[in-house]
This record gives structure tokens, C-alpha cells and sequence, in this order.
């Protein structure tokens, strides 16, 4: 039995750049953190050659290409496993639909699963690489790079996608005891929406190929996510809530559904209670509200958002990883 343990992320900056649209053209960059909530992804042998694959249904089929799973299916067909395994996940938080990249997640750690069970070591660009294969090319969504990468290395990274479609990882690298201070002014809500990212982002993608204004909007995004780099790393956290305000401003000119009435109604009760600044997570439409604002200001904060679930984490420095093996 292997069991992988892969940490969900929270994009700051840039996000959208990571889509083939934009950065083919123009080269994209994001600033990143994976976080402490995780997928867990189990696999072991079983006694007959069948296949057993538990998530929110459960399927027994005779050989992997029967699967209706789309991930688990060409995941591993691309390692050439036909059957023999029980493959089960869970998660710390709601799966599908909450801006936090699980579904890229899940196939990090599903890869890192199933190469450990046939006893390979990969690395985390292979783990990114092949999540990006599978969910983009065999699974044809239309999402970007950005949230294999940061699921496969973690911590907080400046992910630059380049023309030629490559990935480069810069880690951000902090001062003493400054990931604690950020972990410290850092919010976030579950507004209790889930949405599927592929209809906002296919609808993005389209924007910045066919509008100039959309591009030029992109391009301060990536501009903000360069200037969070420095700022954080001359140690000026606080302008986290600035650029974080004005990238959501920026993000919800790119395409419909990516906000809505209600969604900008909490935003801006979280804005006068005291924050610096904030943005919905992912692709738009749902999931989870994010805030950087004064720890003084958590309670009230907290208060003008009753109506919603806050959710405490924190910045994770580690990307998926084995953490059971028993072979």
C-alpha cells in the first residue's frame, strides 16, 4: 500500500497566464503557495487482476481504459497499468469547484502514487509535467499549468510559463519567521458556491485571444505578480493586500462568471470591516473568498461575513509527497 499526500494551493497573482492562450503568445507568470490542506491518494495491490476506484462513486472494472474516470483512466495509461490496484482519495476540503486546484491535486498525487507502488522515484517537475499532460492534453480541459506545479513543489513560488511551453519554479525565499507573519493576516471563507472552471476558463482563453483589452488586462497581472515577487522579498508584506485588491479588480474585466452581485456584496463588507485587499479564488464563480488584512481586524472581518464558513490554514513549504509505504 502507497499513500501520497498533495497540498492545494492559493494563487496571489497572475493567474490566467498559465492558460496556452496567453502565455504561447506572451510568456505568463503567477506567485503561488501551497497550503496545508490535501488530497490523499491511496494505492495497493489487490489479490485478482481487476480494478477497484473509490471517490465520490465507486467503479470495479476489469481493465484501467473502462474507467469513467477521466484522470485515474489516463493516468494510468500513460504508465501502461491495466488492473491489480485499489485506488481510493479523500480530501480535507470539497473536491471539485473550489478554486483551489484540487482536480490538478488529485493527479499530482495520484502519479506519485501509483509511480511509488511500481517503485520509481520521479521528481516533482516529472509529477507536474505528466498531471499537465493528462488533465490538458489526454483529458482536454481547458485549464492552465499553474496548480500541477504548485501541488508538485509547494511552497511559494514565483511560476513563470514560457513561449515555447515550458515551466520554470523560482521559490520566493522569505525572511526568518516571515511565512508565520503572513500565515498570520491571511483569511478565508467558503462561500458554499462550487462552479466548474472549465466554462469560465475556456470563456477567458477566448478573451484574451480575441480582445486587445483583455491581453493588455493580463498583462498588468503578470506585471503584479512580478512586483509581489520583489515586494516580498524586500519583506513588504503588506503589499500582498494592494496587489491582491488590484489583480481582482483586473481579473473580473477578463470574462463573465467570474464574479457575481453576491459574491462582490462580501467583498466589500470584508474591504470595510479592514482589509487590505482580497480575491476570489480560481477560475471565478465560487469557491473560496480570500483575505489579507491586520490580525486586529480578523473579528470584524470574520462578523460582516457571518453568513459564511471561515476556514484557518496556512502556507505549506512541502509539495506531494509518500507518506505511508508497505510494500
Amino acid at each position: 500500500m502507497i499513500i501520497s499526500q498533495t497540498p492545494f494551493r492559493i494563487s496571489f497573482a497572475g493567474g490566467g497566464s498559465d492558460l496556452p492562450a496567453y502565455y504561447l503568445e506572451h510568456g505568463g507568470a503567477v506567485v503561488s503557495t501551497a497550503i496545508d490542506k490535501y488530497v490523499y491518494v491511496t494505492v495497493s495491490r489487490k489479490f485478482d487482476h481487476s480494478l477497484r476506484v473509490s471517490y465520490s462513486r465507486t467503479e470495479e472494472v476489469e481493465k484501467a481504459s473502462q474507467l469513467q474516470h477521466p484522470i485515474v483512466r489516463e493516468g494510468m495509461g500513460m504508465l501502461g497499468l491495466e488492473g491489480g490496484l485499489e485506488i481510493t482519495s479523500v480530501a480535507d476540503i470539497p473536491s471539485r469547484g473550489t478554486g483551489l486546484g484540487s482536480s490538478s491535486s488529485f493527479a499530482v498525487g495520484l502519479m506519485h502514487a501509483l509511480h511509488s507502488i511500481e517503485g520509481r522515484h520521479v521528481s516533482s517537475a516529472q509529477l507536474a509535467d505528466e498531471a499537465c499532460r493528462i488533465e490538458i492534453e489526454k483529458c482536454g480541459e481547458p485549464i492552465g499549468k499553474q496548480d500541477q506545479y504548485a501541488a508538485a513543489f509547494g511552497g511559494l513560488n514565483y511560476i513563470e510559463f514560457q513561449k515555447d511551453g515550458s515551466v520554470e519554479v523560482a521559490p520566493i525565499a522569505l525572511p526568518r519567521g516571515a511565512r508565520e507573519n503572513l500565515d498570520r493576516h491571511f483569511l478565508m471563507f467558503y462561500t458554499g458556491i462550487t462552479r466548474s472552471a472549465s466554462g469560465i476558463l475556456a470563456g477567458q482563453s477566448k478573451a484574451l485571444a480575441d480582445e486587445g483589452k483583455k491581453a493588455e488586462a493580463m498583462h498588468r497581472m503578470v506585471a503584479y505578480a512580478a512586483e509581489l515577487r520583489d515586494e516580498l522579498w524586500k519583506g513588504n508584506f503588506d503589499a500582498m493586500g494592494r496587489i491582491l485588491h488590484e489583480n481582482w479588480l483586473l481579473k473580473r474585466t477578463l470574462t463573465a462568471g467570474i464574479s457575481s452581485g453576491e459574491i462582490d456584496a462580501w467583498y466589500d463588507r470584508a474591504m470595510k470591516a479592514g482589509a487590505l485587499g482580497g480575491k476570489l479564488l480560481g477560475a471565478g464563480g465560487g469557491g473560496f473568498l480570500l483575505f489579507y488584512a491586520p490580525p486586529e481586524k480578523h473579528a470584524a472581518i470574520t462578523a460582516a461575513l457571518s453568513d459564511l464558513r471561515r476556514i484557518d490554514f496556512a502556507l505549506e513549504p512541502r509539495g506531494s509527497r509518500i507518506i505511508f509505504v508497505n510494500q
